[in-house]
C-alpha cells in the first residue's frame, strides 16, 4: 500500500511538472490561426498529427510570468460528428484516444458574425466535458453589421467564460489568457440544462443555437446574421462566372508577377553568397576529392535548396493574405466550376498556378485542400505544370527547332505550357477514374466575412512554412544533389592527351594572356567532358542508351536526360560541357550554335528536328525533378505516391516523345 501510495505521488507530481495542454479549436475562417499567434508568438512548432499527413503546430503560451502552457492549434472544423479527417483527429484529441494526450482545457474561437453555426461546434464541445473557454472574435466587424451580442447572458447560458477578441488587433488576448488560467485552476464540470442530449443531432444543436442567438442578441440578432450590402456587392463581382473569372486572373497575375518581382533579389543574394563560398572553398583548399566534394556537392546542394526559399515564404505570405482577406474562399468558388469537371476541386487553382514557379511550394500550398482524394489527385498533376527550371531548356530546344525563327520559337514555347496544363487536367480524369476513384467532392464552403488581413499572421505563416521546408525537403534534396554529384564526377579517369596538350601549350610565355585563357578554358571543359563521359552517370547513360534510341538521342543526350534528374536546367550545363562551352546554365547563342552542330559518334547530327521536338515533349511531360519527389513523399505520407507519379510521367513522357520522333522521322524530319 506504502508503495503504491508513493508512486501515485511521483505520478502526481510529474504530472503537475508538465505543462497543462489547451485545443484550441474552431470553425474555418473564424481567426483561430491569427489567435494562436498572438497566444504563442514564435514559440511554436509544426508536425503531422500521428499516422496522418495533417499538419498542426504545437506552441508555448505564457498565462502569467511563471505559468505556461501548450496550445494544440486543431485543423479547422464544422462539427465533430462527421466522418472528415479533420473531425475525426479533433474527436481523438478530445477524447485522449491512442497517441493523443487528452486536453487539460479548450480554447474554441467563435466568428460574431455567424454565431449560430459556431455555437453548434460550442454545444458539441460542451459534451466532452473538458474545461472550455469561449473566444467570441470579429465583434468589431459584428457591431459594424448591426448584431450587438451580450456576452454575459452568452456565459451564463453556456456555462463557461465568453471573451469577446479582435484577434488581429490583438485586443482581448490577455483577457483570453486570464480566462484560461481560471478554467484550468477552477474547472466548471457542470452543463448547460438546456443542452441537447448526445453530439450526433445537429438539428437539435441548431435549434439551440439559434435559441442562445436570440437571448444573447436580442432584436440585433435576424439582421445581424446575414451579409450586408457591402459584402453582397463584393459577391456579385467575385463569384459571377465571367467578371470572377476576370478578377481571378487578375489577382494572380498580381500575385505571381510580385512573387518573380520579389523574389528576385533575395535568390540572387543566396546565388551570390554561396557562390562566394564556393570560390573561398577553391582558392584556400588544395585540389582534390575534398574539395570538388564541398564545392560542388555540399554548397551546390545547399544553395539548390536554400535559393527556394524566398519563393516558398513570399507565396505563403500572399496566400495568407488573400486567405485572411475572405477573397480565397470565392476564388476556389469561381475555379471549382472549371476544375470539377476533370475531378479537381477549386481549390486546386492555387498549387496548379503555383507550380508554374516551382512544384515544390506547389505541392506544399495543396495542403489548402479538405479532402485527402482531391490533396492527392492535385499533388499529382502539379509537376506537370512548366515551372521555372524548364525555361533554359525550352529556349534551347524551340531555337534548335526553329533557328532564325523567333515568332515559330515564341509558338512553341507557348505550347508548352499548353500541353503541360492539358496533360495536368487529363491526367487528373484519369487518376479519377483508376487509381484515386471517384470526382472531386462537391464544394461546400461557407464564404466568410471580408475583413483586413492580419500581417504578423501571414509573417508566421511564411517563417513557419519555410522551416518545414528546410527541415524537410531540403535536407533530402541536399543528400540528392551530393548523391549526383558523386555519380558525375566518379571513377576518375586519366587527363586525355588532348587535354595535357593545351594545358602544356597555354604554359608557353610567349602566349598573351588572353590566349592562354583560352587554352585552359578550352582545356578544362575538354577535361569535364572526359570525366563526364567516364563517369557512373556517363557509363548508365552509354548502358541504358539503346531504350532511347527509339526517341532519336545518342549517349551524349541520353546523359544530359539523365543528370536532369537532379534539376532539369541541368541539362544545358551538361550539354555546354559535351560540346566544349561553359559549364553554366546559361542559354546562349554561342552556346545554341555550338550544341545545332554537336555529333554523334558516327558523324550524325545530334539534333535533328525530329530530335528537337521529341526531347521537348520529354521535358514538358517527365518528372526529372527528385526534389519534387521527395516533397510528394513528405506531404502525401506515403511512398507509394511518388513511385506512380514517377513511372506514370516518365512513361507518359517516353510514349509521346516517341510518337512525335517517330512521326516526324517518317515525314522526313529526321
Amino acid at each position: 500500500m506504502l508503495g503504491e501510495a508513493l508512486a501515485d505521488t511521483v505520478l502526481s507530481a510529474r504530472a503537475r511538472s508538465r505543462p497543462a495542454r489547451v485545443a484550441l479549436i474552431g470553425n474555418p475562417n473564424t481567426g483561430k490561426t491569427t489567435t494562436f499567434n498572438r497566444l504563442c508568438g514564435s514559440r511554436a512548432k509544426t508536425s503531422n498529427f500521428p499516422g496522418t499527413t495533417t499538419s498542426t503546430r504545437l506552441g508555448r503560451a505564457e498565462l502569467t510570468s511563471s505559468r505556461a502552457v501548450e496550445v494544440l492549434d486543431l485543423p479547422g472544423v464544422y462539427e465533430l460528428h462527421i466522418e472528415a479527417p479533420e473531425s475525426l483527429i479533433a474527436r481523438a484529441v478530445l477524447e485522449g484516444d491512442g497517441a493523443f494526450r487528452r486536453p487539460d482545457a479548450a480554447i474554441v474561437v467563435v466568428d460574431a458574425c455567424n454565431l449560430t453555426r459556431n455555437l453548434v461546434l460550442v454545444g458539441e464541445l460542451l459534451h466532452y466535458d473538458v474545461p472550455l473557454v469561449v473566444g467570441l472574435n470579429m465583434v468589431d466587424l459584428a457591431q459594424r453589421r448591426g448584431l450587438t451580442v451580450d456576452v454575459n447572458v452568452l456565459s451564463r447560458r453556456l456555462g463557461v467564460p465568453v471573451v469577446p477578441m479582435i484577434a488581429r488587433r490583438a485586443e482581448g488576448v490577455d483577457a483570453l489568457r486570464m480566462a484560461l488560467l481560471r478554467a484550468l485552476d477552477f474547472p466548471r464540470a457542470k452543463r448547460p440544462a438546456d443542452l441537447p442530449a448526445g453530439t450526433s443531432s445537429p438539428e437539435a444543436l441548431t435549434a439551440w443555437a439559434d435559441e442562445l442567438l436570440t437571448e444573447a442578441a436580442g432584436a440585433s440578432a435576424p439582421n445581424g446574421s446575414g451579409p450586408d450590402s457591402f459584402t453582397e456587392g463584393l459577391d456579385r463581382a467575385f463569384t459571377n462566372p465571367i467578371l470572377g473569372l476576370v478578377t481571378f486572373f487578375a489577382v494572380m497575375g498580381g500575385l505571381f508577377w510580385a512573387l518573380f518581382t520579389l523574389a528576385t533579389l533575395p535568390m540572387d543574394l543566396i546565388e551570390a553568397t554561396f557562390a562566394y563560398f564556393g570560390q573561398l572553398a577553391v582558392t584556400y583548399l588544395p585540389a582534390g576529392p575534398l574539395r570538388d566534394l564541398l564545392t560542388d556537392g555540399i554548397i551546390s546542394g545547399i544553395a539548390g535548396t536554400i535559393v527556394f526559399l524566398p519563393q516558398i515564404c513570399l507565396l505563403f505570405f500572399f496566400i495568407s493574405l488573400l486567405e485572411d482577406t475572405g477573397y480565397l474562399a470565392r476564388a476556389a468558388f469561381v475555379m471549382d466550376r472549371v476544375l470539377h469537371r476533370f475531378g479537381l476541386p477549386g481549390q486546386a487553382f492555387v498549387p496548379l498556378l503555383t507550380s508554374h514557379a516551382c512544384a515544390l511550394p506547389g505541392i506544399m500550398s495543396a495542403r489548402l485542400i479538405p479532402n485527402r482524394r482531391d490533396r492527392l489527385a492535385t499533388i499529382m498533376v502539379a509537376p506537370f505544370m512548366s515551372c521555372s527550371a524548364r525555361l533554359p531548356v525550352y529556349v534551347l530546344l524551340t531555337s534548335l527547332l526553329f533557328a532564325g525563327q523567333p515568332g515559330w520559337a515564341g509558338l512553341a514555347f507557348a505550347c508548352c505550357y499548353l500541353l503541360g496544363g492539358a496533360a495536368a487536367l487529363l491526367s487528373a480524369l484519369l487518376f479519377g477514374r483508376t487509381v484515386l476513384k471517384g470526382g472531386a467532392r462537391p464544394m461546400v464552403l461557407e464564404l466568410p466575412t471580408y475583413k483586413m488581413p492580419s500581417f504578423t499572421n501571414a509573417l508566421v505563416t511564411a517563417r513557419d512554412q519555410g522551416i518545414a521546408f528546410l527541415r524537410t525537403a531540403g535536407t533530402v534534396i541536399m543528400a540528392i544533389c551530393i548523391v549526383m554529384w558523386w555519380l558525375s564526377a566518379y571513377p576518375r579517369v586519366d587527363t586525355p592527351e588532348s587535354v595535357r596538350t593545351l594545358r602544356a601549350e597555354a604554359d608557353q610565355p610567349e602566349l598573351s594572356v588572353g590566349r592562354v585563357a583560352e587554352l585552359r578554358a578550352r582545356a578544362d571543359t575538354l577535361e569535364a567532358r572526359a570525366v563526364q563521359a567516364g563517369s557512373f552517370a556517363g557509363r548508365i547513360g552509354r548502358t541504358i542508351q539503346p531504350a532511347f534510341e527509339p526517341l532519336g538521342y545518342d549517349w551524349q543526350l541520353t546523359v544530359g536526360v539523365l543528370t536532369s534528374f537532379l534539376a532539369r536546367e541541368v541539362f544545358v550545363s551538361t550539354m555546354s560541357v559535351f560540346v566544349g562551352g561553359a559549364a553554366d546554365a546559361e542559354v546562349n547563342v554561342g552556346v545554341i550554335d555550338r550544341i545545332r552542330t554537336m555529333r554523334r559518334d558516327d558523324g550524325r547530327l545530334v539534333f535533328t528536328p525530329a530530335t528537337a521536338a521529341s526531347t521537348l515533349v520529354f521535358f514538358v511531360l517527365a518528372m526529372q525533378c527528385l526534389p519534387t519527389l521527395a516533397v510528394t513523399h513528405k506531404e502525401t505520407g506515403a511512398l507509394k505516391y511518388p513511385i506512380l507519379q514517377l513511372l506514370y510521367m516518365s512513361g507518359l513522357a517516353y510514349v509521346s516523345a516517341l510518337i512525335v520522333y517517330q512521326s516526324l522521322r517518317a515525314m522526313g524530319w529526321s
